[in-house]
């Protein structure tokens, strides 16, 4: 992807048809004031400066004929999105007005933006780094409000500034170094005993922030989560007492879900996607060994398997065969039904969470919730158990304000491989020169990470993930 000195133009909101109250095409560029004042008719004395909101409407500039009752944004280089010349038809939403206007501007000499291409001018324009506008991919893709936040956390430089602070100290070393072999006579010997210490200090940090790689791509993408079990143990009823919905037909009849069912949840901050399938058992019913097929491969496919079983049948051959299927990913138990054979949870008490040791399993005993979806008890046990299962404990949903992307996280993992050499050049005390090879990769990794040092194809890679109008 490369930006020249054309203008551009897009739609910058959703198109659905007879939806949305407003519909706004953006245009950026040397051209862009030329374009709308080519469009857009302003009634009265209204005045056409930076920042202010002019009312109107956008005209064909051959036949006159109104296309559109409008407002336009003026936003002027270098106070603008991508600190260019700006400027944003406010028009009615749906399909046809948002669509002419957009063709209008095209007419009139504006280029038609590719994905991503007004963030990516605001980048090679300086106004971002490249942290800040992964952020802004992030925000817009966000499915939590805690994905949400961290992405927000990231437009706003959380993991601009640590990163920026472990190259410069890096360049600081080179500095030290490299004076060194130019000028050794001139200047006291190279304490290395301090330097070592500062590339621990790197090394550190460098592990810290590579440690949210994992959570920030659960952030992203989400957790699919599997319930599965004999018929009639109560799946169906747990989707719908975690979901707070009727999404899965409920009856006492075994094989009454037939196909995987869906629901979007957030747990925590992460977005969950819960599978209910269908009873996993014998059957000669075609349809429904197509959907215990289905229910297979779901929890095969699954990030955490939910195994459900029955409090008052027990632990049964049947369990223990869906068991083996499962047992090699990760795996919570729930015994529902729990209100039919314990006093307590039937009276309202919320059902505990324990480790079924004394179930029949050869295996080291797993995680357990007791669970009574009828009464929708239990249900907060479960999302508390999950976030356990997924954080092992360590990170916090509501504390996390930095995350890495896979993208940030393969240079961090170059920069410390090179200032773990550095480290090992060291000791085995190699000439200086060997210790700038590896501190100039562990910097240029570093500025990879926000764009300093970067390819035009890893931006095309980037920037492709955006919408047009952004």
């Amino acid at each position: 992807m490369s930006t020249s000195t054309t203008t551009i133009a897009a739609i910058a909101t959703a198109i659905v048809p007879e939806q949305g109250s407003v519909g706004i095409v953006r245009v950026s560029g040397t051209q862009a004031v030329a374009i709308a004042r080519a469009l857009f008719h302003t009634p009265g004395q209204q005045v056409w400066e930076s920042h202010r909101i002019l009312y109107g409407y956008v005209r064909h500039p051959a036949t006159r004929q109104t296309v559109d009752e409008a407002l336009l944004l003026l936003m002027l280089a270098p106070r603008s999105y991508t600190r260019e010349d700006v400027v944003e038809f406010h028009c009615h939403g749906g399909i046809i007005p948002v669509q002419q206007v957009l063709q209008l501007c095209l007419e009139q000499g504006a280029q038609l933006a590719q994905p991503g291409e007004f963030t990516l001018r605001a980048f090679l324009n300086g106004r971002l780094d490249l942290t800040q506008a992964e952020s802004i991919a992030d925000l817009v893709g966000a499915r939590s409000p805690q994905a949400a936040q961290t992405a927000l956390a990231g437009l706003h430089g959380k993991l601009a500034h640590p990163i920026r602070q472990l190259r410069a100290t890096c360049l600081d070393i080179l500095a030290e170094v490299e004076a060194r072999i130019d000028f050794e006579e001139d200047l006291p010997p190279l304490d290395e005993v301090e330097i070592q210490a500062r590339l621990a200090q790197l090394l550190t940090e460098v592990t810290h922030i590579l440690a949210t790689a994992d959570r920030g791509e659960l952030l992203r993408t989400g957790l699919k989560v599997a319930i599965v079990g004999r018929p009639n143990v109560g799946k169906s009823s747990l989707l719908n007492a975690w979901s707070r919905s009727d999404r899965a037909i409920v009856t006492d009849l075994p094989g009454t879900t037939r196909d995987v069912v869906e629901s979007q949840l957030v747990v925590g901050g992460i977005p969950i996607q819960v599978l209910d399938t269908a009873g996993i058992r014998e059957t000669d019913d075609r349809v429904e060994q197509i959907g215990v097929e289905r229910s297979r491969s779901a929890a095969q496919n699954a990030d955490l398997v939910l195994l459900t079983i029955d409090a008052q049948a027990g632990w049964t051959e049947a369990d223990q065969a869906i068991y083996e299927q499962v047992r090699d990913q990760p795996l919570i138990l729930i015994v529902n039904k729990i209100d039919l054979v314990e006093p307590s949870a039937a009276s309202g008490q919320q059902p505990a969470i324990e480790l079924l040791s004394d179930a029949p399993i050869p295996y080291p005993p797993h995680l357990t919730i007791k669970t009574a979806a009828a009464l929708n008890q239990g249900i907060e046990a479960l999302e508390s158990a999950i976030l356990e299962s997924v954080q092992a404990g360590t990170i916090q949903a509501a504390n996390l304000d930095l995350a890495i992307n896979q993208r940030q996280a393969a240079a961090l993992t170059r920069a410390k491989a090179s200032l773990q050499q550095v480290q090992g050049t060291i000791a085995d005390q190699l000439p200086l020169d060997f210790w700038t090879i590896d501190l100039r990769s562990a910097i240029q990794a570093l500025g990879e990470i926000l764009g300093e040092d970067v390819t035009e194809s890893v931006l095309d890679r980037i920037f492709s993930r955006f919408c047009i109008g952004k």
